[in-house]
């Protein structure tokens, strides 16, 4: 029998496929280094290789190394950023594995679904699958950072998995998705597929996003109401546009046009003319 933690099997079509390259799976504020290893043992039996830490809570040991059984090549080449954002700034989709939540205003998808869609969108750019913290998962504005959320129909009487074992979940199905079982990727009626060629980068839209915020404060868009359901709202509507890097801009060039309107506005008032 062969060792599972060596994915360089004759058969790999996985590791050929351009798309994989692209998939990588970014674990965030991770608590016991040992989840690192074997998140990353999870990933390589499926021929996944791109890893991305998100401010551990404590870095690679040991314990990371022992859990990889094989699989130490991701850790050592894991990038660490500080922040969420910062880790998928250049991805064109990002989606965050969680619970099913109410709470959550994202598309939610079975774990089929996503893959066959991440590998659509890896086909043109980086994808990033996120994982949580071992017990409190994504909080609420690194799901704000995400296009969608996908949820494990674990058993809702013993619902709780394991972050490895979420992550050989998301895996597997990305590796179908690559060797061609996941379907047509087609999604349901009234959803959007994952963005087409030239879309803008998630800083991009990050930025985008940030100047309206500022925009409509300035407008009094608000009126005293507070913000955040608004902007969930407004940042929903953004990206099921698959906005492209040009829109991005020129959309940027009314927002600026607005604040200096706002500005003049705003300057008239204070020196008692309106006119």
């Amino acid at each position: 029998m062969s060792d599972p933690s060596n994915s360089a099997t004759g058969d790999d079509v996985t590791a050929a496929h351009p798309a994989a390259a692209q998939l990588r799976i970014v674990l965030v504020g991770t608590q016991h280094p040992g989840n690192i290893g074997s998140a990353a043992r999870a990933m390589k039996t499926m021929g996944l290789s791109k890893l991305v830490l998100v401010a551990p809570e404590k870095a690679p040991d040991r314990d990371t190394h022992a859990m990889a059984a094989g699989a130490d090549d991701l850790i050592e080449a894991a990038p660490v950023f500080a922040t969420l954002a910062e880790a998928v700034a250049d991805c064109r989709w990002v989606l965050g594995c969680t619970a099913r939540s109410r709470r959550i205003q994202l598309e939610q998808l079975h774990p089929r679904d996503a893959a066959g869609r991440a590998v659509l969108a890896a086909a043109g750019g980086p994808v990033a699958l996120v994982f949580g913290r071992e017990r409190t998962g994504l909080d609420n504005e690194e799901l704000q950072l995400c296009h969608a959320a996908v949820h494990i129909p674990s058993d809702p009487a013993f619902s709780s998995l394991n972050l490895a074992a979420a992550v050989q979940v998301l895996s597997y199905e990305l590796r179908c998705a690559l060797l061609g079982d996941a379907g047509s990727g087609e999604t349901p009626a009234g959803r959007t597929l994952p963005p087409g060629e030239n879309v803008a980068s998630h800083a991009e839209l990050e930025g985008l996003f940030g100047q309206l915020a500022e925009a409509l404060d300035q407008i009094d868009f608000h009126k005293g109401r507070a913000p955040a359901s608004a902007m969930r709202k407004l940042r929903r509507l953004y990206l099921r546009a698959n906005l492209d890097s040009a829109e991005v801009r020129l959309l940027r060039g009314v927002l600026a046009d607005t604040q200096r309107m706002a500005r003049l506005a705003g300057q008239g008032f204070s020196d008692g003319k309106i006119e």
